[in-house]
């Protein structure tokens, strides 16, 4: 059997997986292979490692069994079919992007942003800034989206006193459900955190950001795809928004052309918030669960389907 490796891993990654791969089963590194030959090698593939281009897909290769993306997000795969069962990385990343996207509020709140700044200008203006601080605290919080990174946001918020609700279609634990819901609870809303998946493209309007609270605070590390960008800037510039935390935006790498770059009430973390320390030994771990599960008929962990987004 061969296994595609779209996945670039570092040689020590690379070792540990030929040393743990069954005898029956040989590894092909795209990054090992000249750009020429690597789609050609993609079309022999039995098992799947990675995140390949969507329209290498076109056609998808005759004999795959089985493909573990290497990412919790699958969004850019919905038109993608396969005859085979795929699973993605689950809640692996969960908990770094509910610590990115909370310290990033925090880090708002308390202007850390912008102290510093001020270090590396070697500035001392403490005094002036002390009294614009503000509070997570007791915060009025709406979290888009009760996934595994929602539900990490919200244990994390818990413990400084916020009243939090969380928004979902069918999720019991939910308290709103609806976008009437929603716009019915942002005015009185202080911080809205989007964790929605790709699969909600254009579900924060500009008529839900011109719902908010004036003075509130907007959060996204779902997919910038999710938020009306433009309209999300033009309430930024105008005051209606205190400032947002963005971890996604609609268009990655951001554009140098981007207002966003320059907007002093703007955190930007570069979809960063998934990183965590042995990143790459976790996705290799996975799949070789999840192999071992497929290679023995099991039910394998965190399958999805990938047109219905979930």
């Amino acid at each position: 059997m061969i296994l595609f490796v779209n996945t670039s891993l570092s040689e020590a990654g690379r070792t540990v997986l030929r040393q743990q791969l069954p005898n029956l089963i040989k590894a092909v590194y795209k990054h090992e292979l000249p750009e020429a030959d690597r789609r050609t090698a993609f079309q022999s593939a039995n098992l799947l490692l990675g995140n390949p281009p969507a329209d290498w897909f076109t056609p998808v290769p005759p004999n795959l069994h089985f493909w573990q993306l290497d990412s919790a997000g699958f969004d850019g795969y919905a038109s993608v079919k396969v005859p085979c069962p795929v699973a993605n990385m689950g809640d692996f990343f969960a908990w770094p992007s509910a610590e990115t996207i909370v310290g990033g509020v925090l880090a708002f709140y308390r202007h850390i942003h912008e102290l510093a700044q001020l270090q590396a200008k070697q500035q001392w203006v403490g005094t002036s800034i002390r009294y614009r601080l503000d509070l997570v605290r007791h915060k009025r919080v709406v979290i888009l989206g009760a996934g595994a990174i929602g539900q990490a946001v919200r244990q994390m918020l818990a413990g400084f006193d916020c009243q939090i609700q969380l928004l979902a279609r069918t999720d019991p634990s939910a308290q709103l459900h609806t976008v009437a819901d929603l716009r019915e609870a942002l005015p009185q809303t202080d911080l809205v955190i989007n964790c929605l998946p790709g699969s909600a493209t254009g579900f924060f309007t500009a008529t839900l950001i011109a719902a908010m609270k004036p003075g509130s605070v907007y959060a996204n590390v779902g997919r910038g795809s999710t938020t009306d960008e433009p309209a999300l800037i033009a309430a930024l510039q105008s005051g209606h928004l205190a400032g947002a935390v963005l971890d996604v935006t609609e268009v990655e790498p951001l554009p140098t052309e981007s207002l966003l770059w320059a907007m002093p009430n703007v955190i930007l973390t570069q979809h960063s918030a998934g990183g965590q320390p042995n990143e790459e030994a976790g996705k290799v771990a996975q799949f070789l669960r999840n192999l071992t599960r497929f290679l023995n008929h099991e039910p394998l962990e965190n399958q999805i389907e990938l047109a219905r987004g979930y």
